[in-house]
């Protein structure tokens, strides 16, 4: 049984052409592997920022630091001085 396929497997390999050949084949290489925790989206589980996906974590934080310059910026700057202008007293 064993040699039937080394031969089947011998007899496909040199019918293929050197550029099927050369072709990289990833097989069971890829996203069926977990490692480490399931990311999930960030309306799923938004108090643990440490499982949401990266593209929702990355999106959370720009929102953040933009609201915190914002307001920072609405805070310490901006001040604008009013200058009252007071008419002349009207000549007697």
């Amino acid at each position: 049984m064993a040699s039937r396929l080394v031969a089947a497997a011998a007899s496909s390999s040199s019918s293929s052409s050197p550029l099927a050949r050369l072709i990289s084949r990833r097989r069971l290489a890829g996203a069926a592997d977990h490692h480490g925790p399931v990311k999930v989206n960030l309306w799923q589980d938004p108090m643990h920022p440490g499982n949401w996906k990266e593209e929702h974590f990355v999106l959370a934080s720009l929102a953040g630091w933009g609201a915190v310059i914002y307001g920072a910026s609405k805070l310490f700057g901006g001040k604008k001085e009013n200058k009252t202008e007071v008419a002349p007293a009207p000549a007697q």
